[in-house]
Parts: C-alpha cells; structure tokens; sequence
C-alpha cells in the first residue's frame, strides 16, 4: 500500500471547484477525492480479494474513469484488513437481514440526509424509489421536511432512524414502536443497519469521494467548508 506516500502527494491536496461549479452548491467537490483512487492490479493479493468480493458481477458499474471503485469501496480497498468485514456486513445488512428492502431503503436514505453523505443519497434515493417509497418521501427526507407518509410502517423506520443517528438512542417509545414493527431480531438488524451505514458516511465525507459524472449534489456544502 501507498497510504503515507499518497496523503503527502499533491493528488490528495483538496481543489477547490467553486470557480468551475454553478448554483448553492458549488462547494461540494464533485471531481476530487482525497483518498487517492486504486486500480485493481495496484493491490496486494489481499486487496484484489476484496475488490473482487465488492464488484462480482457489478463490476463494469462499479468501476470509474480512473480505473477504481466507486463511493465507499475505493476505501474499502485502501484497507483490505478493515474492508473485507465491511463488504461481508454490507451485504447481510442490505440483502439478508428480516426487514423489507423498502423500509431498509427509508433507514438508509434517512442516516444519509442525516449526515449529507451525497453518494449515498445519489445512490439509495434511487433504490428507495424503486423500492416502492413515494417521491414526496424520499424527497421530504432529502430537504429535511417531516414527510407525507402514507404507510405507518415507513414512519415508524423514518422516526426511529431520525432519533438514532441524531442522538445516538431511542426514546422508549421510538424502540417500542420498532420493536413492535420488526421484533427483536429485526430491532438489531435495524440499529445495526443505521450504525453500518453512518460509517458509510463518514467514509464518503471524510475522504470527499466524488459524485459520478453529471450526477449533482442535493445539498449547499458551503456552511461546511473549513473556517480558516
């Protein structure tokens, strides 16, 4: 690995592409990530395992014009110790767990309007819409609005999740409401489904990974860029 060579290399120096961008958010670096991007022959055999466990079959979607994995997964790769467990937990918890794929796409989409994670918006707004979650939803979600929800059963994943990740617990009543929608197993599936992706999120945030090209940015990262 290239870790400590990379983070002293010009490639990782943020660019500032508000001169180049239009519209309130011209502040999120749509073309830069700090965390220089990794080919597949570039990696250890350790490393080519667990880029071959992400792209599978998906690979040709997954792949960038540099060559690399996109969103999360071009970190996923930088630590193959680290990004093996995640890919293996990604999956259960998306695929494999007892709750409907609707309401873990309402979870999802919640943790990511939390934290302003663009890619995982860009990438599970779409899915929550496939998914069966109404526009007006997933859109209120998106601009932080309360939204207009027709099924109980998404508000009740929408509240829990809300309180989860802006607090960090859930009231007896939010847990019970949970508990009630889920039981017990889908309860740990849930918590552990908003926990996976808030990391998720820290890891599009904190390394600045890009949107893909001509996607644009749901939200005005200008409040969020360093004071000094």
């Amino acid at each position: 690995m290239q870790t400590a060579v990379a983070i002293s290399s010009p490639r990782w120096r943020r660019t500032r592409v508000g001169a180049t961008l239009a519209g309130p958010a011209a502040h999120y670096c749509r073309a830069v990530t700090r965390l220089p991007y990794l080919r597949r022959d570039e990696l250890d055999h350790a490393g080519q395992e667990v880029w071959d466990s992400i792209a599978g079959s998906r690979e040709a979607a997954l792949i960038n014009d540099q060559g690399a994995l996109t969103g999360p997964f071009n970190a996923f790769v930088h630590a193959p110790d680290v990004g093996r467990h995640l890919t293996s937990l990604g999956r259960v918890l998306r695929f494999e767990t007892s709750i409907e794929r609707r309401l873990s796409e309402v979870a999802i989409i919640t943790v990511g309007a939390r934290w302003k994670a663009e890619f995982e918006w860009w990438a599970h707004a779409r899915m929550a819409r496939e998914h069966g979650v109404p526009d007006a939803v997933v859109d209120a979600i998106g601009r932080g609005d309360e939204p207009p929800f027709e099924a109980a059963d998404e508000r009740t994943v929408y509240a829990a999740a809300r309180q989860l990740t802006e607090t960090g617990r859930l009231s007896q009543d939010a847990y019970g409401a949970v508990q009630h929608l889920l039981g017990d197993t889908g309860t740990v599936e849930f918590v552990a489904l908003c926990g996976y992706y808030s990391l998720v999120s820290f890891l599009l945030n904190a390394f600045e990974v890009p949107l893909p090209a001509g996607a644009a940015p749901r939200w005005d990262h200008q409040a969020a860029e360093d004071p000094l």
